[in-house]
């Protein structure tokens, strides 16, 4: 019985990491779009910096820049919203694929300490058996 646990303890180990990989890859979405919005905040200020310099040359784009450019923060922003309810939706799942393992561990744990405890019980009965045919075998 404790191999089908082992079993289930490998199998659980790898439901866990193939979650925590998930994890893994929307933070790393997450963490791509937030250098993408401050590249882009960047580069804004950059633009700015143009145009005031040079006002009637880049001063007429730079209204379509800036308007692009809150266009796609928006768009960045939102696209995190929604990792980032993904991530917590993921998490969970490895919060909770995490406590699955931990139960069939502790249940393996449990069963090798009850399986130690009555091997412990028999050779501590065969020890006493020995004595007491020792004393009779003395007495006799």
């Amino acid at each position: 019985m404790a191999r089908g646990l082992e079993t289930l303890i490998r199998l659980n180990e790898w439901s866990v990491d193939q979650k925590r990989r998930k994890l893994g890859e929307i933070m790393g979405l997450i963490g791509g779009f937030e250098a993408e919005a401050r590249k882009l905040e960047e580069d804004l200020i950059m633009e700015q910096a143009v145009a005031s310099a040079s006002p009637n040359e880049a001063g007429f784009l730079y209204g379509y820049y800036a308007d692009a450019t809150i266009e796609r923060r928006t768009i960045i922003q939102i696209s995190i919203q929604q990792l980032e309810v993904q991530a917590d939706e993921a998490r969970e799942e490895v919060n909770q694929a995490y406590r699955e393992l931990k139960k069939f561990e502790t249940a393996l744990q449990t069963r090798k300490k009850r399986e130690q405890t009555e091997i412990d019980r028999q050779d501590q009965q065969a020890l006493d058996e020995v004595g007491m045919q020792s004393f009779l075998q003395k007495r006799a």
